[in-house]
């Protein structure tokens, strides 16, 4: 919506005088602009699956499609995580993230006692917004 304001004044309109066409119309260019967003955000996260498939294919033999999908699922992973999804032990899945830290695929976040893997380029492109520093 482009204001609150507008959509407050439209809707009084329809109240007041029943113009429902200038308010229906303000409505329908929201929905175009929600939709013009969300491909955009669809093609983003696209585009970055693929390049995340592509490099780390090259740079990692542990490599798989398994791991693009953790990596994707949520804009951050946890050791459990992968150990889950890859079926491989805490040590395994350790190196991993550990691995894919070291190569700027995730960047590695300390919470507690947990760490998190957090994939900035698409917590970016969900949120428009830098991930939280350690």
């Amino acid at each position: 919506m482009r204001t609150k304001a507008d959509y407050d004044r439209l809707l009084q309109e329809v109240r007041d005088h029943g113009h429902w066409e200038a308010w229906v119309l303000y409505m329908l260019g929201a929905v175009e602009r929600t939709a013009i967003d969300a491909i955009a955000t669809i093609q983003g996260i696209k585009a970055l699956l693929l390049d995340y498939k592509h490099r780390i294919r090259a740079a990692h033999r542990f490599y798989s499609q398994d791991l693009i999908n953790n990596l994707f699922s949520h804009p951050y992973t946890k050791i459990e995580f992968v150990q889950h999804d890859l079926q491989v032990s805490r040590l395994t899945a350790t190196r991993y993230l550990d691995l894919l830290a070291d190569t700027g695929f995730v960047r590695k976040y300390k919470a507690g006692r947990h760490n998190y893997y957090i994939n900035e380029p698409l917590f970016r492109i969900l949120t428009g917004e830098a991930a939280p520093q350690a």
